[in-house]
């Protein structure tokens, strides 16, 4: 019986391979296989996500595809298929490829909304954070009465937005409001909450804020209960203080939750449509309007109504908040964190 030689075994090892490869490559290997006998164990699987699949795509696809298809239009109110009566009026809107977006992007209305939305985003957003992270780690320890805190603390996260944001309408008016009515009876001037381009601000962050600090906090807190007591001992007897112990464990300890909250409080906050147009409706003038809110103005609030520039600010919102996305997941994993 012939023997191969060390070189001829290399060889047929290299051309084993090379075959091995090219199979593969051709997808006649082994994979295709294995995704058939994945279907046919796992069928039941597919069978229960296959509605859900099928609503987010008539729910979502739909609305936006048609969305997209109406940003490179010229539709509005008056071209739009309508029925009057008996008589139906076919659509006459027109393609008009990038125009909308172009005229968006260059015009000053998009950066000054954008600007402020920006600035809204990063106000609520680090100050959510701080005050979740603060009550987490008060409600972290043994004080007496932690249970009914936590209670009374997620309460507002409870209550239906729209509900929230009535109560602290209420609370802003400037004759009867429960605010002013404590500051004149201290016998210091009503303040118009609502009415000042700079009051409105700050009291719509507040109200934000408010409604957003029980998710972070309890999201935080559930981080904070993950960590090991034995950290904090052994950082103890060490001779770590209190700002040490916080910097090195409990900040490291809560960077997988960190992360994901703040990613969800972005999107959440950048698209928050129901505090700008309950509280004060983009008032006073055009002081609060942010992306949302404008583009829903665009489609339902100014006549004739512009049903084209209400998408193309919509798709730019997407755009926007996918590229944020992309680039937040980018900067977590050049940090060594997997998301």
């Amino acid at each position: 019986m012939a023997v191969d030689t060390p070189s001829q075994s290399v060889a047929k090892a290299a051309g084993d391979s090379v075959a091995r490869g090219r199979g593969r490559g051709t997808g006649t290997g082994k994979p295709r296989g294995a995704s058939k006998r994945s279907l046919s164990t796992h069928w039941y699987a597919w069978a229960l996500v296959a509605p859900v699949v099928v609503v987010i795509a008539v729910i979502i696809g739909y609305p936006l595809i048609r969305g997209i298809y109406l940003s490179l239009t010229n539709a509005n109110e008056r071209n739009v298929a309508r029925s009057i009566g008996v008589n139906n009026i076919p659509a006459t809107y027109e393609f008009v490829g990038l125009d909308n977006y172009v005229e968006a992007i260059s015009g000053n209305q998009f950066l000054g909304t954008l600007g402020w939305t920006v600035v809204w985003t990063v106000s609520c957003v680090a100050v959510t954070f701080g005050l979740g992270l603060a009550l987490a780690n008060i409600l972290n320890r043994r004080i007496a009465g932690r249970s009914v805190y936590r209670m009374l603390l997620i309460l507002p996260w409870a209550v239906p937005p729209f509900v929230s944001v009535f109560a602290w309408r209420f609370l802003y008016d400037e004759r009867r409001g429960m605010l002013n009515q404590i500051l004149t009876g201290a016998g210091l001037d009503a303040v118009p909450w609502l009415n000042d381009p700079t009051v409105a601000k700050l009291a719509v962050i507040a109200v934000n804020v408010w409604l957003g600090v029980p998710f972070m906090m309890v999201a935080l807190l559930g981080g904070l209960q993950s960590i090991p007591g034995e950290l904090y001992e052994a950082a103890e007897m060490d001779g770590a203080n209190a700002w040490q112990r916080f910097r090195h464990i409990t900040m490291p300890g809560l960077r997988s939750v960190s992360t994901t909250v703040l990613l969800l409080s972005t999107i959440w906050t950048f698209n928050m449509f129901p505090v700008i147009f309950l509280l004060t409706r983009g008032g006073p003038g055009e002081a609060t309007q942010i992306l949302v809110t404008q583009a829903y103005k665009f489609s339902f609030e100014i006549s004739p109504r512009d049903f084209a520039q209400s998408s193309t600010w919509g798709v730019l919102i997407l755009i926007l908040l996918m590229v944020f996305a992309a680039f937040y997941q980018r900067v977590l994993r050049k940090q060594g964190e997997v998301w």
